[in-house]
């Protein structure tokens, strides 16, 4: 079952986030970013839950923004499968939720960056096959 987190049910993403990005902190310290930072910016969150935990199995943040590259687009910034869970379907399905999410608000495209290496093999194998394609390089530096 997937469904949209409000505010006060932030913390049931937190187990599938911290996976993803350990340097969040607590769940208190997620919950704070998340909902005092991030909401107000249009991050929205997702959840996918597995029948025997109450904590979100995957979880999903993402905006709907306009880009001058893209158009009227929905980002994901974030996807994220518990490893306890993978393999069970919850990241495709989280995507699909957020391409007809994309599609009922008028956004012509669906985005999100990955990281590389051999660790995100499977995680590529997943958006190739949902018709994904690399269409860019992602670059950064510190500041």
């Amino acid at each position: 079952m997937i469904r949209e987190l409000a505010p006060g049910e932030t913390h049931l993403a937190y187990a599938a986030m911290l996976e993803l990005r350990p340097k969040i902190g607590s769940s208190a310290d997620f919950v704070r970013t998340v909902n005092d930072k991030q909401r107000p910016q249009g991050y929205r969150l997702i959840a996918s839950f597995d029948e025997e935990d109450e904590q979100a199995a995957g979880a999903a943040g993402f905006r709907v923004l306009d880009y001058l590259a893209w158009g009227h687009a929905l980002y994901c910034d974030d996807l994220s499968t518990r490893e306890k869970y993978r393999g069970r379907g919850h990241a495709g399905a989280l995507m699909d939720w957020m391409v007809d999410e994309a599609r009922r608000l008028g956004c012509g495209e669906f985005h999100l960056d990955s990281g590389v290496g051999p660790d995100r093999t499977t995680a590529h194998r997943l958006y190739f096959n949902k018709g994904m394609r690399i269409s860019a390089f992602h670059f950064q530096r510190p500041t």
